[in-house]
């Protein structure tokens, strides 16, 4: 007898400790630097395109089926600007809901971050947007100057199941150094760090939250460094600032999933799924509770490629009047090219789809020299007719025309900095003539050790650039184009992009020694719209173009160069860069 109670006692004991422990399983996805690509279809290039929230959609629809509860779909930025969509919702058809909130508020997102880009389009939109769009928008280091607090909320806070989960929002503070002024004006941005753990010690004084998940529009590391803050500080905070137990982060446009060790010995899973929805951030967490107190704690995480995920047909029935409405858009006729230009002739010497947009510059503003860079890899324009499409692979970013005063020192010595980045210091013929490195699968450098957006080319002087000559010295300007001479002590005026302006990329500051301070005080003229606005309006007036290379400029020694220039388009493109070549 004495047995059997003895076993019924233990049974007992058995059942209420099961009773008293249970394991909860969340899901988190992310979403970053999306782009505009809300749908499987390119508006710029007019052709199907891979990914898109079409297909993130659907993948997170069979997840919430699969997981009741459990999911949490968070975007971290970067949403505003990217593709013709984001374009004709922000400037043209204002009076509309901004279709970015309307992508965000279907979905079901449970919080939304900002990212530069969001910032880059000006109060008048991003104000507009945040009142959209129905989840928190979190950001707690931008800070409202009349307030001292964030503009925005600093966190969100989710609870699934019974587990309380908080979101911590940052975007990287370098915003100044890309944008002027008046378009983030009453805002502040603070270092990542500081504000990380300041925010910490609310958070868990306040919510004693179960999971901490950091959504952070700012890179893996790298990117622009200053006294104040750093530009791509999100691994910098996961190791620093214990509490996090997953950061979700941006900005740099490359995969990344690795789970790192913090200074109070924890481990943090830091996740990017790169740009263009085409990849999504997928932590899973487990949690075990004894007696309701959290006592054990999983993460895992993983990179979906949804670009093979059959479209979400309802998404897309949703969303049709809109895709009718910027398809209308996109494709009215601007005028006609009479030859194709591609921005892949960018990077071996002056090539007519660099310099079409240098002459426009110097059209536009009367400049007496204009610098441009290739903003992207690989697009170009057709012969034939021209539509506004076509305008978005002739100038990607929305960036304001500037006209600045600099010293004929500061121009060459800007132009030192470009060509350091861009090409290497060839010791033999048989060396490569571009700087590329392991970058393939970064979708910003794409082989190159540096960005492309930062290899500036002059129109208005005529130069060489000798890539035998050591860093800082490779740039000998020869005179200016009108057969004038160019003197490094004189003043001209240059036409320039308002990113460029502002000191992005450095070129101005770093390059050609100008204190940060000091640029705003050398901006003679701001166009009061972008400047994809102004070279529309150009090629509208001129109907029929014939666009070619100014031939102003070239690499030398020649002998080694145009070998070395077929051998890295080889590598870069896989085939030749001109198609005249291959005939």
């Amino acid at each position: 007898m004495k047995k059997i109670i003895s076993f019924f006692f233990v049974a007992a004991l058995s059942i209420q400790a099961y009773a008293t422990e249970r394991t909860i399983k969340l899901t988190f996805i992310e979403t970053s630097d999306v782009h505009g690509s809300f749908f499987p279809y390119d508006f710029t290039n007019r052709k199907p395109r891979p990914g898109s929230m079409a297909r993130v959609s659907s993948y997170v629809k069979q997840l919430r089926k699969q997981h009741r509860g459990n999911i949490v779909l968070l975007d971290n930025g970067d949403i505003l600007q990217g593709q013709p969509t984001s374009y004709f919702y922000n400037y043209v058809a204002t009076n509309e809901r901004n279709i970015a909130a309307d992508v965000i508020n279907y979905l079901g997102y449970d919080a939304e971050t900002i990212g530069n880009h969001d910032i880059e389009p000006g109060h008048v939109v991003y104000d507009k947007w945040i009142k959209e769009v129905k989840c928190p928008v979190i950001a707690c280091n931008v800070i409202n100057k009349k307030t001292g607090k964030p503009y925005t909320h600093p966190y969100a806070v989710v609870k699934r199941n019974g587990v309380k989960i908080v979101i911590l929002g940052m975007l990287t503070p370098a915003i100044p150094n890309w944008l002027t002024e008046n378009i983030w004006e009453g805002l502040q941005f603070e270092d990542m760090v500081t504000s990380a753990r300041k925010w910490m010690k609310i958070i868990r004084e306040k919510e004693h939250p179960d999971v901490v998940i950091g959504l952070f529009h700012s890179g893996r590391e790298g990117g622009i460094k200053t006294k104040e803050y750093e530009e791509d500080a999100s691994i910098v905070v996961a190791k620093q600032v214990p509490g996090f137990d997953v950061v979700m982060f941006g900005h740099d446009h490359t995969r990344y999933n690795q789970t790192l060790r913090n200074t109070a010995g924890k481990e943090v899973l830091c996740i990017n799924p790169a740009n263009n929805a085409m990849t999504v951030a997928q932590a899973d967490i487990s949690l075990t509770y004894k007696n309701g107190k959290l006592t054990g704690k999983q993460v895992k995480g993983t990179l979906v490629d949804v670009t093979d995920i059959e479209v979400d047909e309802d998404y897309m029935t949703h969303f049709k009047p809109q895709m009718a409405k910027v398809n209308n858009y996109v494709d009215r006729i601007i005028g006609n090219f009479q030859n194709s230009i591609y921005t892949r002739d960018s990077y071996f010497g002056s090539c007519a789809f660099t310099d079409f947009i240098l002459n426009l510059q110097l059209q536009i503003t009367k400049a007496d020299i204009a610098f441009n860079a290739p903003l992207q890899f690989d697009a170009s324009i057709k012969a034939g007719p021209v539509r506004v499409a076509d305008m978005f692979n002739l100038y990607r970013f929305e960036n304001q025309l500037y006209v600045m005063r600099l010293k004929g020192e500061e121009i060459r010595k800007h132009l030192e900095m470009s060509y350091d980045l861009w090409v290497n210091t060839m010791k033999s013929p048989d060396d490569h003539l571009l700087l590329l490195a392991n970058t393939r699968d970064d979708a910003q450098r794409l082989g190159f050790k540096n960005f492309t957006f930062n290899f500036d080319s002059a129109a208005g002087i005529d130069y060489i650039v000798d890539v035998t000559k050591p860093d800082g010295h490779k740039v000998k300007i020869l005179r200016m184009s009108n057969g004038q001479p160019f003197d490094e002590h004189k003043w001209y005026t240059v036409a320039i992009n308002s990113y460029r302006g502002n000191g992005g990329g450095e070129l101005l500051t770093k390059g050609a020694g100008i204190p940060k301070d000091s640029l705003a005080g050398r901006i003679i003229y701001r166009s009061p719209r972008d400047q994809r606005y102004y070279l529309m309006q150009e090629i509208e007036k001129m109907g029929t173009v014939a666009p070619k290379a100014n031939n102003n400029w070239r690499f030398v020694p020649e002998k080694w160069t145009e070998p070395a220039a077929k051998r890295d388009s080889l590598l870069l493109f896989g085939h030749k860069r001109n198609p005249k070549e291959e005939k």
